[in-house]
């Protein structure tokens, strides 16, 4: 599935089977989860993809073909890809554990073709080996919701009470993580939407509202995973001193103004970019430990359009994954 332009609906093309250079393998997807990311890429709110593009960073698949340069998979194994797909390992942010934030990065269905195929390829330094316990379609949100929730989690140090703002695919697995790690969670959805607040209670949340509601208690952190800038000073009035915003999306509105007052007393806002590999690392054997739940929505590859207007309309409970037959 092509995308040729921002606004275009994806193309169905003929498929055709990459070649591995010496660094990567070349892996026949069987599932990919459809990311909020996509969304962005396909309405052209992430300005810079390569075009034509194929889409999609939240990949499980097996080996077929290995490049001359590869000893970490084999033909046979199953592995996941995610967002970030290559970086320049001489920067100053990937010398010093921050390649997250390399100037030169690519990343998988945005700068590199990604996993709304039958095929594709990724250096295998970027790739992740996957829990045995999950299926394919169980696993794919895992690469990126759940990675991308891990990181923001990561973010939030040590708040025993987190209010996940926005209950889409990332939070339902970050729920379950923070709640399995003795954490208290709140869960924000747009208000009246009563089956996103029934969806956080089910996911383990104690207590859900709307995003202009007040829970019972200060938040210690709060999580936004919506791409709405307005939440970022709804939500800092709802953390308690020295409390953190993390801003977990790659995009957002605009952020209005507001008082100095809302952010004083050591209130902290801050913006999680990407993921490294160490993050892929740690979070895939936690969750082979802790055995995450993922509520998925199963699509044909071909339908990869209806998923995303899913998406776009909100009518996903979890996450939508496209299916390869």
């Amino acid at each position: 599935m092509v995308l040729r332009g921002a606004g275009i609906p994806l193309e169905m093309s003929d498929p055709l089977i990459p070649v591995p250079s010496s660094d990567q393998v070349l892996i026949r997807v069987r599932a990919c989860a459809v990311c909020r990311t996509d969304l962005h890429i396909v309405d052209g709110e992430l300005t810079d993809p390569k075009l034509p593009l194929i889409p999609g960073h939240e990949i499980v698949g097996t080996v077929v073909e290995t490049g001359s340069g590869v000893d970490r998979f084999k033909a046979g194994d199953r592995v996941g890809v995610p967002w970030l797909g290559w970086t320049c390992g001489v920067c100053e942010y990937c010398r010093t554990g921050r390649e997250n934030l390399c100037d030169g990065a690519k990343f998988t269905g945005y700068t590199l073709d990604g996993g709304f195929a039958e095929f594709t390829v990724a250096d295998h330094r970027y790739c992740f080996p996957i829990p045995e316990s999950y299926s394919d379609v169980e696993a794919a949100p895992l690469l990126c919701a759940g990675l991308i929730g891990y990181r923001a989690l990561r973010m939030a140090g040590d708040a025993k009470r987190i209010g996940l703002y926005g209950f889409g695919a990332a939070a339902h697995i970050v729920c379950q993580l923070a709640v399995s790690q003795g954490r208290t969670v709140y869960g924000f959805t747009r208000p009246g939407d009563h089956a996103g607040m029934a969806f956080a209670g089910k996911m383990g949340a104690t207590w859900a509202g709307g995003s202009n509601e007040w829970p019972p208690d200060p938040l210690d952190a709060a999580l936004i995973f919506a791409p709405v800038g307005s939440l970022v000073p709804q939500a800092l009035r709802m953390v308690a001193k020295g409390g953190v915003v993390v801003c977990a999306g790659i995009h957002m509105s605009d952020i209005p103004s507001f008082p100095y007052a809302d952010l004083w007393e050591e209130r902290v806002v801050r913006s999680v970019a990407n993921l490294t590999r160490k993050d892929g690392e740690d979070f895939m054997q936690l969750a082979g430990r802790t055995r995450i739940r993922t509520l998925t929505t199963a699509f044909p590859l071909a339908d990869a359009n209806r998923a995303l207007d899913d998406l776009r309309s909100g009518r996903l409970e979890g996450a939508a994954v496209l299916v390869v037959e």
